[in-house]
């Protein structure tokens, strides 16, 4: 989720099998509230950090 925030990467896709444990690490990520999810099919999510918003 740092890689989000700092710009290296843009997006990032979390799985079904995965959500559980992306879910226990977004709880603790200082800044969960700007990282948005779009939920595609299969519940496959596509996440990305909106820094455009004001803090």
């Amino acid at each position: 989720m740092m890689q989000l925030k700092n710009g290296e990467i843009d997006t990032f896709t979390v799985e079904p099998a995965d959500f559980m444990t992306f879910q226990t690490a977004y709880m603790a990520f200082e800044f969960r509230k700007r990282i948005i999810g779009k939920a595609e099919k299969n519940g496959t999510v596509i996440y990305h950090y909106d820094h455009d918003q004001t803090q």
